[in-house]
């Protein structure tokens, strides 16, 4: 076994889904931004605004028509950030794990 052997314990999909992170306090707002990779277990995604490892995180995913073949479906997540990696442009990749989940029911 390598050094650089890949720990990760659930395929991800590279994927650029619609997310929101949901604004944790009346001080804070909801943020949209676009995943870059997922799995059931976890996901990364770009931002500008700061995050904190072991912080709490709640999201909603939305996987479009194109992938569920029957309209959008919403997939509300707990999860927290596990990981933090500065990029050159201002911005930060996090990697949150998924903790719970549960689908939305579709606005009448």
């Amino acid at each position: 076994m390598s050094d650089g052997a890949d720990r990760r314990e659930a395929r991800r999909f590279n994927m650029s889904l619609p997310m929101r992170v949901l604004a944790t306090d009346s001080h804070s707002v909801e943020l949209k931004v676009q995943t870059r990779d997922v799995s059931y277990r976890g996901l990364y995604f770009l931002s500008e605004m700061e995050f904190k490892v072991g912080n709490s995180i709640e999201f909603v995913i939305t996987l479009p028509e194109q992938v569920t073949k029957s309209g959008d479906v919403n997939i509300l997540c707990q999860g927290q950030i596990v990981r933090i990696d500065p990029t050159s442009n201002g911005q930060s990749g996090i990697a949150a794990k998924i903790e719970r989940y549960e689908f939305l029911h579709a606005a009448a």
